[in-house]
């Protein structure tokens, strides 16, 4: 059996409301498939329109699960919000979400302006605030759920660059901090931090097959595990976190690193 593909009904999952954001690439876009093969009813944003259109067909099969889309850049004011009560009406409420949409600009502190830093934070802490904030009311409703933030490893293992990995670093104790806030709603709330992700065309890909000595020497000292993590391995741990088999975990930060040390080759 091939390991990297769950069964239907693995976590159990069939006939949950997600909502995810940042879901057509990388990690986003393997969460969200795993989840319609789960059998859950899924809503899932990108900022453009063709993205989604491309995996909404890719995901039109029988028993793929509903999805429901819109285009949106998750910083532009109240759209977000607007697409977590759209997608609460469509699905009659939400069991869970999934902070996903992420990223950085700016490149080393003296290349970085507060521009960059602003826009780093927003991207990746003020977007996963504003999206809890959103669904909490059809969460409370729904009697509880699960909220999941991907973080990375970058927030506690430094490296550059600093505006991403203190984005990172503030989205765990977010995390933590809004588990003990909402538990008494039955909310539980906790963060993944993926290591380095092999996604195809991405940079540890590039580097792989463009830099092959280079990534090389970047395994041996940085990657125990013998390599890269995949988004899929990373996303079976999102639906474990989504899943009632991990009822007992809330305010926790879980790596999907393999053990990983520096983030980077780059790593200090």
């Amino acid at each position: 059996m091939d390991r990297g593909r769950s069964a239907r009904g693995l976590f159990g999952l069939s006939g949950r409301r997600v909502l995810v954001t940042g879901g057509t690439r990388g990690l986003g876009e393997q969460i969200v498939r795993l989840l319609a093969a789960e059998g859950a009813r899924v809503a899932t944003c990108a900022r453009t329109a063709e993205d989604l259109d491309v995996l909404r067909k890719s995901l039109a099969s029988p028993g793929s699960g509903q999805l429901f889309t819109r285009a949106l850049d998750v910083t532009a004011p109240e759209r977000l919000e607007g697409f977590v009560a759209a997608a609460a009406r469509r699905f009659g409420g939400l069991d869970g979400v999934v902070a996903s949409a992420g990223g950085s600009r700016g490149r080393g502190l003296e290349r970085t302006d507060a521009a960059d830093w602003a826009a780093t934070w927003e991207l990746n802490v003020g977007h996963t605030a504003r999206l809890v904030r959103a669904a909490v009311p059809p969460l409370r409703t729904a009697g509880g759920g699960s909220v999941v933030v991907v973080s990375s490893i970058s927030g506690w293992k430094p490296g550059p660059d600093a505006q991403y990995g203190s984005a990172k670093a503030a989205q765990i104790h977010l995390a933590a901090s809004l588990a003990r806030e909402l538990g008494p709603d039955g909310i539980r709330v906790n963060a993944v931090s993926p290591g380095s992700m092999l996604v195809p065309g991405r940079r540890w890909d590039r580097m792989r097959t463009r830099e092959p000595e280079a990534f090389a020497a970047f395994v041996r000292t940085e990657l125990p595990g013998g390599g890269p993590v995949a988004p899929q391995e990373v996303a079976r741990v999102v639906a474990f976190l989504l899943s009632d088999a991990s009822s007992g975990i809330s305010g926790a930060n879980l790596p999907v690193d393999r053990a990983q040390n520096a983030p980077s080759p780059d790593g200090y």
